[in-house]
């Protein structure tokens, strides 16, 4: 139960950053894109903003033995630069720069009524789906038959 409570406080927090900062408005990002015209830097300042508290963050939470609520940190063990991670690194950022959601602006958008984002969240998850059915499939036929 903690948890949960824990993971919706700090969804609360994300969320609450990205509206107030203006992130959900899919016209704010796409205007950061827009370098020739109508530029706005802000959304560099978020970034810049979310990497230095994380790289702070980072520091001090990894020197704990565990986190507070995992026996372990969960942290990814693959650093190879493949197929996959650039298609879909690059697949993201199309996506992001034609809409002007990311998932972690659209998601709080919902809750603003933003409903460009309802459709991009829909969008998103099926295209999820799509994409681990094809992985499956995939890994399947790559897989020696036993």
């Amino acid at each position: 139960m903690i948890r949960m409570l824990s993971a919706g406080a700090i969804g609360l927090v994300f969320g609450s950053g990205i509206a107030i900062s203006g992130m959900a408005s899919p016209a704010k990002v796409l205007n950061f894109f827009d370098i020739f015209g109508s530029w706005d830097p802000s959304l560099a300042l978020v970034m810049a903003a979310a990497l230095t508290v994380t790289a702070i963050g980072y520091r001090f939470v990894l020197k704990r033995p565990r986190p507070i609520l995992e026996p372990k940190f969960h942290l990814p063990a693959n650093r190879k630069l493949d197929l996959p991670l650039l298609a879909g690194s690059a697949a993201f950022g199309i996506g992001w720069g034609i809409t002007g959601f990311c998932p972690g602006g659209a998601i709080p958008a919902l809750g603003l009524g933003e409903p460009s984002a309802w459709i991009f969240v829909g969008s998103m998850l099926a295209g999820i789906a799509a994409a681990r059915t094809i992985r499956v499939t995939l890994e399947q036929r790559v897989a020696p038959s036993t």
